[in-house]
């Protein structure tokens, strides 16, 4: 008699498990739907999104980044999707719905050819074929331009906000933004690079957009720490300081044996020349102006006033940071470090009002490498918002500075790389030329997804482009605000390379990674253990206090 074959049990109870084409084909759907929900906003004419987060905080935004950021996502796929614009948005700052729509696009593309059979390794190997060729494609066709070219700067950075709720005050924000670019880039083996953390923004609700300034400077969300301090400051010697201006407390247990009344006077006076020698410390070097990183004492902040020194406490370290790139100054951790040396200038330092609170303003610093962007604007949805659209802006702006190359946007320079693909891919063989032509149709999602949002007709008008393309007009590309196919180049509308270049390179990257997916392995949700609300406690012991019965 044969012996019963055992069920063999390799997963835990409860697990989810789902392979091949079902397992590719729910990843690929859940990455989908995420690429449909961002698409409305793609371009001048998109859409903005309200999200409203489990406290019932609102965003309203049009940048696919946020976007994304703000949803809860729970599908392992469709997070996938977010780490796309996440990176899109670390790398180059702009770019983030693009890059969404088209991964979107290259795996719905990709689930046609396996329809017909093909398999997703040859996608693959055909995706990153036409990946390649595609970016030698944007090489040629790119423009170089002068790096402090500040014109060209601004076509750039516009074209960046010219979807954005703000885009009426692109220009003037543009200019500012190129300005603290500018200021904050330091010449490095003939090429510039650009740390996007010197240039620190403030955000106030009040006053309007046209209110956002730049100052050469920085500006600290702290007020002076007392009232006797004077609140402005002319040709400011800049004191930093990481380190309390207060007495330790000793960090053992000690005795002090005191017998009489005068020996507590002479000990509390003793504690009160320590705290004057660390304010004369201070006036000798001839710091007038003090930021320090940790507490102040409130009889050195009485002697300070009565010195006429400015002084600020609990700074961030981001803010000492920046204070010392933009005034000069070093950051020294103790009173009895400081030297005029190490002192930094600033033509003015004063303390205003800005809505409800109470600002510190640095300006005039003789060559700042931190600079400061105060934004304002009529409600705090509109700061925020203004906010992103700033931080596109100055993206951009790095972006061109660091690599001065631009394309023309308005989906031009994607209906010339489809254009090429498609020549490219009639000299292939076999299979993986479906899969590059599948590529070159995946990336004109771009204007045709422009030509939806702006409600013209996309089949007559991509068909117009291309055609205009065959005969070498590269820059033919679709002017969204106007409602027709126009010379993007003409209508200053630019793009800096490092973006396009980016998405492509991330859009195919997320793809076909999803694509060589065929199994997916889900473990069951953890079920809180017995023992009450606490669950378990640390260490491993159960719920009732490690093997005592619960109480």
């Amino acid at each position: 008699m044969s012996a019963t074959t055992q069920p063999i049990i390799i997963l835990k109870e409860g697990t989810e498990r789902s392979r091949g084409t079902d397992a590719r084909n729910a990843n690929i759907q859940a990455a989908r739907i995420v690429a449909e929900a961002v698409k409305t906003s793609l371009g001048p004419k998109g859409m903005d999104k309200m999200l409203v987060d489990s406290f019932g905080d609102v965003t309203i935004t049009n940048d696919g980044a946020t976007m994304l950021k703000e949803m809860d996502v729970q599908h392992p796929a469709a997070k996938m999707m977010v780490e796309v614009s996440k990176t899109q948005d670390d790398e180059v700052g702009d770019g983030t719905t693009s890059v969404v729509v088209l991964t979107g696009e290259l795996l719905g593309k990709a689930v046609e050819l396996m329809d017909k059979k093909i398999h997703p390794t040859v996608i693959i190997d055909g995706y990153r074929d036409a990946q390649e060729q595609a970016l030698k494609v944007l090489e040629e066709i790119a423009i170089v331009v002068d790096p402090k070219d500040k014109e060209m700067l601004k076509k750039v950075a516009m074209t960046s906000m010219a979807s954005k709720l703000i885009s009426g005050y692109s220009d003037y924000i543009a200019g500012l933004a190129i300005d603290a670019v500018l200021q904050v880039a330091e010449e490095k083996d003939g090429s510039h690079e650009v740390d996007l953390d010197s240039v620190k923004i403030e955000k106030k609700p009040g006053g309007s957009v046209t209110d956002t300034t730049l100052i050469k400077g920085l500006v600290i969300d702290k007020e002076v720490i007392h009232a006797d301090m004077p609140k402005r400051v002319k040709e400011a010697k800049i004191g930093l300081l990481n380190a309390a201006m207060e007495i330790e407390k000793t960090e053992f247990d000690s005795k002090i044996h005191i017998e009489s009344p005068t020996e507590i006077q002479a000990y509390l006076d003793q504690e009160e020349q320590m705290l004057r020698d660390m304010v004369a410390k201070v006036k000798d070097v001839g710091v007038n102006v003090l930021f320090c990183q940790k507490g102040i004492d409130d009889m050195v902040q009485h002697f300070l006033a009565r010195e006429g020194i400015v002084a600020a406490r609990r700074l961030k370290k981001s803010d000492m940071e920046a204070l010392a790139k933009a005034t000069g100054a070093k950051v020294v951790t103790s009173v009895d470090d400081l030297s005029e040396a190490d002192a930094g200038y600033a033509a003015s330092v004063e303390e205003r009002k800005i809505s409800d609170d109470k600002m510190i303003f640095v300006e005039g610093c003789r060559d700042p490498k931190a600079v400061s962007i105060l934004v304002r604007g009529g409600t705090e949805r509109i700061v925020d918002e203004a906010d992103r659209s700033l931080h596109d802006a100055l993206c951009v702006i790095r972006d061109v500075v660091e690599e001065p190359k631009v394309v023309a946007g308005g989906g031009a320079p994607e209906i010339e790389v489809a254009c090429r693909l498609r020549r490219y891919a009639e000299g292939l063989a076999g299979r993986e030329r479906l899969a590059v032509s599948a590529f070159a149709e995946a990336i004109e999602v771009i204007p045709t997804t422009l030509t939806e949002n702006a409600g013209m007709d996309p089949i007559d008008t991509l068909s117009d482009m291309q055609s205009q393309h065959e005969k070498g007009d590269v820059w033919i590309g679709l002017n969204t605000l106007e409602g027709k196919v126009d010379d993007m180049a003409k209508l200053n509308v630019y793009e800096p390379v490092q973006v396009k270049a980016q998405a492509i390179k991330s859009a195919t990257e997320a793809s076909t990674l999803l694509l060589k997916i065929d199994d997916v392995i889900a473990a069951s949700k953890m079920k809180p253990p017995a023992g009450g609300e606490m669950g378990g406690m640390p260490g491993g012991m159960p719920g009732g206090m490690g093997g005592m019965p619960p109480m």
